[in-house]
């Protein structure tokens, strides 16, 4: 029964990992795609979500850390 809850969680865990992956790919998509055709607001957004979730992860370490 263990087991299984542990697979439960690791799977969990693996789906918001790869969800957060998916959400930086995008901003990075973003942030060159507004580079290429010289859209200030699709540059600032790439920016913005990939400067957002650099923060999130540093501020999530540090949370589990304590």
């Amino acid at each position: 029964m263990t087991g299984n809850k542990e697979r439960q969680e690791i799977s969990v865990v693996g789906r918001l990992l790869s969800l957060e992956a998916l959400v930086f790919v995008m901003g990075v998509a973003s942030l060159v795609y507004g580079l290429a055709t010289g859209s200030h607001r699709k540059t600032v957004l790439g920016a913005v979500v990939v400067l957002a979730l650099l923060l999130i992860f540093r501020f999530c370490r540090r949370c589990r850390g304590k």
